[in-house]
Order: C-alpha cells, then structure tokens, then sequence
C-alpha cells in the first residue's frame, strides 16, 4: 500500500510540475500588488482555466498523498 501512494505521489508531483510548466506567463510579476496589472482582473476562460484548475487538484492530491504517506510510514 505504502508502494503503491508513494509512486502514485511521484506520478502526481511529476504532472504538477509539467502543468505548471506549459503554462503561460502571466508577466506580472511583483507589479499585479500595486494593482498596476490586469491579472486580477478576470479568469481566462478555455486552455489557461483549464491548467489554473489542473494545477490547483494536483496541488492539494500532491499534498493530501504526502500527509498520507507520512502518516501510514
């Protein structure tokens, strides 16, 4: 079992890191909390919401998997 969550968190931090990856810059950086930047503007519809939530699930299955982890070793 202990096998079995530990590749599966592996295969998780191995999507995260590829979905945050590919996707686009948002070329705010430090200047979005001066509220010179339309970034917070609005959510993008189509392929940048689609990785917005895909990051977001693989995050908290990252982290949900790696407290399990910890508590069953």
């Amino acid at each position: 079992m202990l096998t079995f969550l530990t590749v599966l968190d592996i295969i998780v931090a191995i999507a995260l890191t590829i979905v945050v990856i590919i996707q686009p810059s948002k070329e705010a950086g430090l200047g979005a909390l001066g509220g010179n930047s339309q970034v917070f503007a609005g959510r993008s519809g189509g392929l940048e919401g689609l990785l917005d939530k895909m990051t977001t699930y693989l995050a908290v299955g990252f982290i949900v998997l790696s407290i399990i982890i910890a508590i069953i070793s």
